[in-house]
């Protein structure tokens, strides 16, 4: 009837690829036929002069829709029956040139997603092939035209027998380690090995960008994911005027796009470095466009009177401070620097929030703040001690602190990866190394879970997990690149740098610490800095940069200010000799390397 036909034009269903359809495809053709029988009805009752019986109306659109499903049915039926005895036909069909055979590893929600999103792409290079799993009731199947073989360990043998040329592991909630020793297990086979890169958010598949790509350290180092979006922080921070400071930088630009997800008011991008923060503004743009009222604004931190200047004009009422200098060895050699940007621009930003109404005032810190053994972890446990110092009726300060982050500017992961483009040797500075790693989006994500908390001058300390040897680290990103590590690759040993630790800290005494109702976050529990003995420090800091000091006054003047900070040598000493007393029970984990090349 024209109603029906009316109804299904308005949906599209008629744009559906009936060879793949699922139960939604299904459900979208029956509402649309219930709608048009609806239609017709109200037309019949209003309108015509004699009226048709509902009995026979029914019947009829009933009738209409069942022989119309059944014949769906029966075509999408005989297609994947096709597909099963003759699947070199069906992927000759489908040929394209540069078109890549594959198995994807996991027959469950995400793989059965991937399948159907790689079947109806037109642009998709992929074209699956088999389906691995080790559920029996899977075994033997096929869905959406692709067979489920399996287990694992009887396809492994025998998968170079195929006909494929790479492998997709689509495995959500699989744990880093067995998701480590699973791509070890294919890696064996010859084939190249990637994974879909699910976002964490099942709901979000519709919006986000869907990508096949290499397996990366992340992939195997790392806990769960953590939710990216959490409903009570987006909540916390809508219609919000926020503002970043550093937006620029890795944590800065994460803590942004993240932001931006929860609407705010306003959100203002702060930074000195105006290239940073031009790439940003236009990514977001692109991405939101109108949607997302935004200001991007270049200042120093250190120019107390245009930081000033910036928070009168937009009035932040949630101020995340992650401008700062961050690496070590350049902060050793320009200590006066290290201070001024640091210590001073926080203080300074502190001040102006104070003054112009910010309601939470957040500080990224680190774990070098933790009994600092260089230039610039005493700044930042410095500027912690500003923050606690700050504490008033309007505005609650914190601080929070966590590890290295991979991939961002200066980290470790950047530098192996680009000296093993070029061949090696990858370079470390002491094979007892280690540190706690995040990840620059978890990081971000926990920031801001800890803005909707900030209260009490208190320091905030994210769990990083277990620590992470350097080497161990070394040898797997090899791995990842398709070399055996030192034959292929070598790895050498160049010594520490100035000021640098063997063993990085999160808390000053593990006892101290509290734990908060979010299982990733603890509180520092600890005296904070009275205001006016701050007030004095910092005026004796700021009569030692007008000096002109040199890095040796600095030095001495910041380890009178700070008790903790020693110098790198004796606090490497002692942890040396501790990790030889305890190295029997050591619980560093051993990241072995994977040993195989693709």
């Amino acid at each position: 009837m024209g109603s029906t036909l009316l109804c299904r034009l308005l949906l599209r269903v008629y744009r559906q690829m009936w060879r793949y359809a699922n139960s939604a495809v299904y459900l979208l053709m029956s509402l649309a036929d219930m709608a048009g029988g609806l239609i017709f009805l109200l037309v019949d009752r209003l309108l015509l002069p004699v009226h048709l019986p509902i009995f026979v109306a029914v019947a009829a659109f009933s009738t209409g829709l069942l022989m119309t499903l059944a014949s769906r049915f029966t075509y999408q039926y005989i297609r994947k029956k096709q597909d099963e005895l003759f699947p070199a036909r069906s992927s000759i069909s489908l040929e394209k040139p540069n078109r890549i055979n594959v198995a994807i590893v996991g027959a469950g929600e995400m793989g059965v997603f991937l399948v159907q999103e790689l079947l109806m792409s037109r642009n998709s290079r992929y074209h699956p092939l088999y389906l691995i799993d080790n559920d029996p009731r899977k075994i033997g199947t096929t869905i959406e035209g692709v067979r489920v073989i399996g287990p694992d360990h009887k396809i492994l043998p025998t998968i170079n027998k195929l006909p494929i040329q790479e492998i997709i592991l689509a495995l959500p909630n699989m744990e880093p380690h067995k998701r480590e020793e699973l791509f070890k297990q294919y890696m064996t086979t010859g084939c190249k090995v990637m994974v879909y890169d699910y976002p964490v958010e099942r709901l979000s598949l519709a919006q986000d960008k869907r990508l096949v790509r290499d397996i990366n350290i992340e992939d195997l180092l790392f806990r769960e994911p953590i939710s990216l979006k959490d409903k009570d922080v987006q909540a916390f921070y809508q219609g919000k005027t926020v503002m970043v400071t550093g937006a620029g930088g890795s944590i800065g630009s994460e803590l942004s796009r993240q932001l931006a997800e929860a609407k705010p008011k306003l959100l203002v991008l702060l930074d000195v470095y105006e290239n940073s923060i031009y790439d940003l503004q236009q990514e977001l743009k692109r991405r939101y466009g109108k949607a997302l009222n935004m200001e991007a604004v270049i200042a120093s931190v250190c120019d107390y009177n245009r930081i000033h200047e910036v928070f009168k004009r937009f009035r932040p009422e949630v101020v995340f401070h992650a401008a700062a200098h961050k690496h070590v060895p350049l902060m050793e050699d320009n200590c006066a620097e290290a201070i001024h940007n640091n210590v001073f621009g926080t203080y300074y930003t502190a001040i102006a929030a104070e003054k112009y109404g910010t309601r939470r005032f957040v500080l990224v810190s680190t774990d070098k703040a933790v009994n600092p053994t260089n230039m610039m972890g005493a700044t930042k446990r410095l500027c912690e001690m500003v923050v606690q110092s700050r504490h008033s009726e309007t505005t609650q300060f914190a601080a929070v602190r966590f590890g290295n982050v991979l991939g961002s500017n200066g980290s470790v992961v950047p530098l192996f990866r680009r000296q093993i483009e070029e061949g090696g040797p990858v370079t470390i500075t002491d094979k007892r190394i280690i540190r706690y790693f995040m990840t620059i989006p978890e990081a971000s994500q926990l920031v801001l879970r800890t803005g909707t908390r900030a209260e009490e001058s208190e320091v905030y300390v994210l769990d990083m997990g277990k620590p992470i040897k350097i080497i161990d680290l070394a040898n797997k990103l090899i791995s990842l690149s398709g070399f055996v590590p030192e034959q292929d690759i070598q790895i050498k040993e160049i010594g520490l740098r100035p000021g640098e630790k063997l063993y990085e800290e999160l808390l000053v005494k593990v006892e101290d610490c509290k734990k908060t109702s979010d299982e990733r976050i603890f509180i520092e529990q600890g005296e904070a800095p009275a205001r006016d003995q701050m007030d004095r420090t910092l005026r004796a800091l700021r009569q030692a940069l007008d000096m002109q000091a040199d890095d040796v006054m600095l030095k001495e003047l910041m380890m009178r200010i700070l008790p903790t900070y020693r110098h790198a040598q004796e606090v490497n000493a002692h942890a040396a000799e501790a990790a030889e007393v305890q190295a029997a029970e050591e619980q560093i984990p051993v990241l072995e390397p994977l040993g195989i090349a693709i």
